[in-house]
């Protein structure tokens, strides 16, 4: 058998290419096997049935409920799932997003053994995330497939000509340090997740922070954010104050800018581009509140750095993910936030959007006094450039963490 692949981006119809390939014979007739789809489309389905009709009908090794699963659990789970039910084929979607290192190697070695007895059809927007066993990689171009001869994209090589908005009369205030860590150690019951950790970050650095999954780096976010009572009691340093002197969990939240590519899973509003943008002004998705003229300057001011002055009035909705994923950097960043937090931000997008993003984040650690901290299992390299890392490391008596070199 010969396994294909197709190369997409983030203006292509995901949805209709799939159908296409299950039921319109776009890599020939299917009609007479049995299929399986291992995709986020098929996750979120489970999902609504988990909440819809109490169904669990895919299950973690940890818990019942895909919906309160990781990324990486949830596609371990569904390929189990798949695996059992013995399929001739299998369309593979964005496999290798939100997996550590070691599981994508292991995910890997699971496909290549099945793709001995079952075809295999890959569909990816990141050409360094084939298969090895793929025999022949496909675009569309004109309605019509063609080969991949080569992957080059110089287009909009330098997007973000403008400088980016100051803080103009706004309170800004340097917080020494940022964030700090002290011997902080959290258990749940008998399970330890964090063994003794101790990190600092100062004003204006840019920190990546990588670990495997289940390592503990969804833990030391919610313990920033404010949400994890497990912070409590601790020797946490956030803002320069010490955790617990009285601070309350909006008073933090007001001092970070946070986007995740989990925002965008789900997304209906019909908000505009603009709005959209001026509403991280408030905190809110949606504009509830009468902005003030020199918030809707900076607005316009992050719309002109994104090139989407023009669009202002049309449907956030209207953008390519990519260009959602700017608008909500944007939306993260017009306050001015001391800190912008970014939590698996490239999953889904495509290798053109990747580099827009990945100039955009540049640029804002270079122009801004904002500290970053850049939260994937992906280093992006040559373009993402984070002054530090921080790794977790899984032991039996919990993570521990270490400054990389860089």
């Amino acid at each position: 058998m010969t396994h294909k692949a197709l190369y997409i981006s983030n203006l292509d119809n995901k949805k209709a290419l799939i159908d296409a390939i299950i039921n319109k014979g776009l890599f020939g007739d299917l009609s007479h096997l049995k299929g399986a789809l291992f995709s986020e489309i098929t996750i979120n389905k489970f999902i609504e049935e988990e909440r819809t009709h109490g169904i669990y009908q895919v299950k973690t090794d940890k818990i019942k409920s895909l919906q309160f699963a990781s990324q990486g659990e949830r596609k371990k789970a569904l390929l189990q799932y798949i695996i059992s039910k013995s399929p001739d084929y299998i369309i593979v979607d964005n496999l290798l997003g939100s997996l550590d290192v070691s599981f994508q190697q292991e995910i890997q070695s699971v496909f290549s053994k099945l793709s001995q007895t079952t075809l295999i059809i890959q569909i990816e927007n990141r050409v360094g995330d084939f298969l090895p066993f793929i025999e022949q990689i496909y675009q569309i171009k004109n309605d019509s497939l063609v080969l991949l001869v080569n992957h080059t994209d110089n287009k909009f090589s330098k997007p973000f000509l403008e400088s980016l908005p100051s803080s103009g009369h706004l309170d800004y205030q340097v917080y020494h340090p940022v964030i700090k860590f002290n011997n902080v150690s959290v258990s749940y019951g008998d399970r330890t997740i964090l063994s003794r950790i101790n990190w600092e970050i100062k004003p204006g650095e840019f920190w990546q922070l990588i670990g495997p999954n289940g390592s503990g780096k969804s833990t030391i976010l919610s313990m920033i954010f404010g949400d994890n009572p497990k912070a409590f009691g601790q020797n946490i340093t956030l803002f320069g104050v010490k955790k617990g002197s009285g601070e309350s969990v909006w008073e933090i939240k007001r001092k970070i800018g946070y986007f995740s590519s989990e925002m965008l899973r789900g997304f209906k509003r019909l908000d505009s581009i603009g709005n959209m943008i001026v509403s991280g002004f408030f905190d809110t998705i949606g504009l509830y509140k009468q902005p003030t003229n020199q918030q809707i300057k900076s607005a316009q001011q992050w719309l002109h750095v994104l090139g989407l002055f023009e669009k202002r009035k049309e449907s956030f909705l209207s953008l390519s993910k990519g260009h959602q994923s700017l608008v909500l950097i944007a939306r993260a960043m017009v306050k001015h936030p001391p800190l912008l937090i970014l939590d698996e931000p490239t999953n889904g997008l495509d290798d053109h959007d990747v580099k827009l993003f990945s100039q955009l984040i540049n640029k804002i650690a270079k122009e801004t006094n904002t500290t970053i901290l850049y939260v994937s299992h992906r280093l992006e390299e040559g373009l993402l450039k984070p002054d530090f890392i921080y790794k977790l490391t899984t032991n039996e008596a919990g993570s521990t963490g270490k400054v990389l070199e860089h």
